[in-house]
């Protein structure tokens, strides 16, 4: 899976519309009608937005963050950009002020490619005293691609280590050949597959499995329109022809709510974003007669480890190592270790999808424990190569498909009035749910918290239950014990705010 010297993600990704120029790559899927896009429409879309994007005067190189909502402008903006040379730096559309305005500061971009209504940065940034961009700007004339080199940066992501702060992932072109190893290790792609991914445009799970691989194989895309119910999606399934479901595990529950239509096309389905509890398996299992595949990755080398519909994870386990993957246990010497011992999961260096390093104003620098890059997932290999996920080696939390550090949630609510202390964890109100929380002490009152963390916080990282505390769980030295916590959060009745 080797890359020519010259090779552009944006390219590869939309090769098949010079063969196939008719076919629908996209359908984005309403209550009453869909709106398509060919090959051909799509890909002529991407060069005028390469060629709009240069002639407002941004160069190969040049670093844009882009803050679309939920329409197909964001995989445009981000494949023209890609095709320009440009770097695109996407963010969750839902981010207020402060989150964006810690991003930018943190990584300053040559521009901002913005809808009406979304967060900018405040203050914005030196460099970016005119260059704010609107989508109309993707309107130009049509542009050849960039010449650029499989090693180059491509595009930036944006996720959260355990300090909290988030980090800068870079990405090179060659990335995405290695995203064909979960044609067949997770998805079971076909090219005449109509994939259905549940998740929101700008969120990168589905900007990967639900639209870039699809296209990149010559299938179609099928991605609901903002504001669609997800309980619907077993309907929109049906009526278009779905063969491949994704999404993460709260959608599959949400889906099971109600009886769920027949979806006969329907192959398989396709969950990450946080564990898959078997209960929720087996009901899918029973409600649709089809299979949920799970897989395990991250930004910094978006999925590697998952089972397929060739083989599919045994009971109790994630999956195996994609074919071409290198996966390995590290004791925390960074030695391997041998099967039936936990230890952190680790990539190989040579992995082509794994990321170029942490961008923190320089160049990308790589973590590397000698040639393996420690995941920071805890995990067991069995001797048939499956391998059992135990767990953050960090307390990352993960909720709704997101991955976040508390000290986010926990700086949000600094200054709250009334409050003394808090701590972020996560809770599960029934054995199939897991949500965000907030363990507080203080005079304060859950709903004046919930009121102040509104403006703070993206809804995705706000608590949805509040747990009154006399104290947090301190050691001598003030350092909070998060495994006490979660120990005694769990003795506590807990209800959703949802």
């Amino acid at each position: 899976m080797t890359a020519p010297p010259l090779f552009n993600l944006s390219d590869h990704v939309l090769a098949r519309a010079g063969v196939q120029p008719d076919k629908i790559a996209l359908a984005v899927l309403g209550p009453t009608r869909a709106e398509r896009w060919s090959y051909g429409r799509l890909a002529e879309a991407v060069a005028r937005a390469a060629g709009g994007l240069l002639a407002a005067g941004l160069k190969p190189g040049d670093r844009l963050m882009l803050r679309l909502g939920n329409s197909a402008t964001f995989p445009v903006a981000f494949l023209g950009a890609v095709r320009a040379g440009i770097v695109p730096m996407p963010t969750p559309a839902a981010l207020t002020v402060p989150e964006i305005t810690a991003l930018a500061a943190a990584l300053p971009p040559d521009a901002i490619l913005a809808e009406p209504g979304i967060a900018l940065p405040d203050p914005l940034p030196a460099s970016l005293s005119w260059r704010i961009l609107t989508p109309a700007t993707l309107d130009g004339p049509e542009a050849a691609t960039t010449p650029t080199l499989q090693d180059d940066l491509a595009y930036i992501v944006f996720t959260s280590g355990s300090s909290g702060r988030p980090k800068a992932v870079a990405h090179s072109h060659r990335a995405i050949l290695a995203r064909q190893m979960m044609w067949d290790g997770w998805y079971g792609l076909r090219s005449d597959d109509r994939l259905l991914h549940a998740g929101a445009f700008n969120w990168t799970y589905t900007l990967g499995t639900g639209l870039m691989d699809p296209w990149s194989i010559g299938a179609t895309a099928l991605v609901p329109a903002p504001g669609t119910d997800p309980t619907t999606l077993g309907l929109l399934a049906k009526r278009h022809d779905a063969t491949i479901l994704a999404g993460s595990p709260g959608i599959f529950r949400k889906l099971l709510h109600q009886p769920l239509p027949p979806m006969p096309k329907l192959r398989h389905a396709l969950s990450a974003g946080e564990a898959l509890p078997p209960s929720l398996r087996e009901r899918w299992k029973a409600a649709t007669g089809t299979d949920i595949h799970e897989a395990l990755g991250m930004s910094e080398c978006s999925t590697f480890l998952s089972g397929s519909p060739s083989r599919p994870a045994p009971a109790g386990t994630m999956g195996f190592a994609q074919h071409g993957r290198r996966l390995a246990i590290l004791d925390d010497s960074g030695a391997p270790l041998p099967n039936g011992q936990q230890g952190i999961l680790a990539v190989h260096r040579s992995d082509p999808g794994l990321m170029l390093g942490y961008l923190d104003g320089g160049t990308p620098a790589l973590p590397l424990s000698a040639d393996w890059f420690a995941t920071g997932d805890l995990a067991t290999r069995r001797p048939d190569g499956a391998f059992t996920y135990n767990g953050r080696r960090d307390d990352i939390l993960t909720a709704g498909g997101y991955r976040i550090a508390p000290p986010e949630i926990e700086a949000a609510f600094d200054g709250a009035p009334g409050l003394t202390d808090c701590a972020a964890l996560t809770l599960q109100p029934n054995p199939e749910t897991t949500i965000l929380a907030l363990a507080y002490c203080g005079t304060t009152s859950e709903a004046a918290l919930a009121a102040f963390g509104e403006t703070r916080l993206a809804p995705h990282k706000r608590p949805r239950a509040y747990l009154r505390l006399q104290a947090l769980p301190r050691g001598a030295n003030g350092k909070l014990n998060r495994h006490a916590l979660a120990r005694h959060a769990s003795a506590h009745d807990v209800k959703d705010l949802t």
